[in-house]
């Protein structure tokens, strides 16, 4: 294969890894193509939770074609037995010829030895086309294996002129359509969608995905709710049992209140607390410890900064309208932050003390509005 077929084929696979986000954990969303004189044979990604791998869905629709072909995977085919066999041995059953992956598995059951595994049978093994999208696309398998938590992505709305929401915390509508329909197609790949209380009692959100035939797709809704204050007609609350609810209170949270919340199908979870607030790394290290591996944040200006404050929040995904203001006495987006400011390249971050500088990875229009992405260096 030439230079320009394995970055056309690796782009195909991570492109089928991405059906998967938000529907695979705790499971990493691989994508897997299989080639033969220069023919796709077979694709495959990571099935709803987790199972079957991407590398066996695409050998078994390859067929006997995968003989003497070329595999390529987003991510090193696992080397451990688990709730399935090794997909190296399904490789080198397959009798696949040569694969080509983009990073080593950070997993230290995988570590490098799967790898290590396909060469010592024989099989060519190419290491590192597209890793930087491949570290992008598996960041919350990544961050969860080293640091124990998910990878977070911190959404926020803002008007031309900077605010959030008008005053006295009411809301207001900021972008269009477009950006509507992105942020639901967001939702659809996290694992879970976390908000405050604060934004519970003042917007009563759903947080669901509802673009057309998606429903499904909804991800966890989580609020984080201390003195477990969710009120029980709010549209979170009461839908339950469409899409999972989990509510996030402190440890001394009365127990009927809890009682009365699972009556409507949520799950309560017990967090320890930090001055009559949760501890966000207690609430990260308790997400991740059930498996979740990507959090989309949702949530007024108080949590927000939280997030930035304590340098959790991986990714800033900026919706700024074009035509919408809401004037001097609107919310600011942050409390004593100036959005504008820390997304300057280093000097924001630093003058404002928070522990993390963002970088500029894309940015589009979507209608007068623009969605712009921000990654944590």
């Amino acid at each position: 294969m030439s230079p320009a077929e394995d970055l056309q084929f690796m782009t195909l696979a991570l492109g089928l890894g991405r059906r998967g986000l938000g529907r695979t954990s705790p499971n990493p969303a691989v994508g897997a193509v299989v080639v033969r004189d220069g023919v796709i044979v077979g694709r495959g990604w990571t099935q709803p939770g987790g199972r079957p791998h991407a590398e066996p869905e695409a050998l078994r629709r390859a067929g006997d074609a995968a003989r003497g072909a070329t595999l390529y995977v987003t991510l090193e085919p696992c080397s451990h037995h688990g709730r399935s066999p090794p997909c190296v041995d399904a490789i080198l059953a397959a009798g696949i010829a040569r694969v080509v992956s983009t990073i080593e598995d950070p997993n230290p059951l995988v570590a490098g030895q799967g790898h290590a595994r396909l060469r010592a049978a024989g099989v060519v093994v190419d290491v590192g086309l597209c890793a930087g999208e491949a570290r992008w696309a598996h960041a919350g398998h990544i961050r969860r294996v080293l640091d124990g938590r998910p990878h977070v992505a911190v959404k926020i709305a803002v008007s031309a002129d900077g605010k959030a929401g008008l005053a006295g915390r009411k809301p207001a509508p900021i972008t269009g359509e477009a950006v509507r329909a992105r942020v639901h197609l967001m939702r659809a790949m996290h694992d879970v969608v976390l908000t405050g209380i604060g934004t519970v009692l003042a917007d009563d959100p759903q947080l669901t995905c509802r673009l057309p035939g998606m429903a499904s797709r909804s991800p966890v809704r989580a609020v984080l709710d201390g003195k477990l204050r969710l009120p029980l007609h709010s549209r979170i609350a009461q839908s339950a049992a469409e899409a999972p609810v989990w509510v996030l209170g402190a440890e001394n949270a009365a127990p009927d209140a809890e009682q009365a919340l699972r009556s409507l199908g949520c799950e309560v979870l017990r967090v320890p607390s930090r001055d009559a607030r949760l501890d966000l790394h207690e609430v990260l290290k308790t997400l991740g410890g059930r498996g979740v591996t990507r959090v989309m944040v949702e949530a007024g200006p108080i949590l927000t900064t939280a997030f930035l404050r304590a340098g959790l929040a991986d990714e800033l995904v900026v919706c700024r309208s074009g035509t919408v203001r809401l004037g001097a006495q609107a919310i600011d987006a942050l409390v004593d932050l100036e959005l504008d400011r820390i997304l300057q390249p280093t000097q924001g971050v630093r003058a404002a003390g928070l522990p993390a500088n963002f970088t500029l990875l894309r940015s589009e229009a979507l209608g007068p509005d623009t969605m712009t992405v921000y990654g944590r260096d």
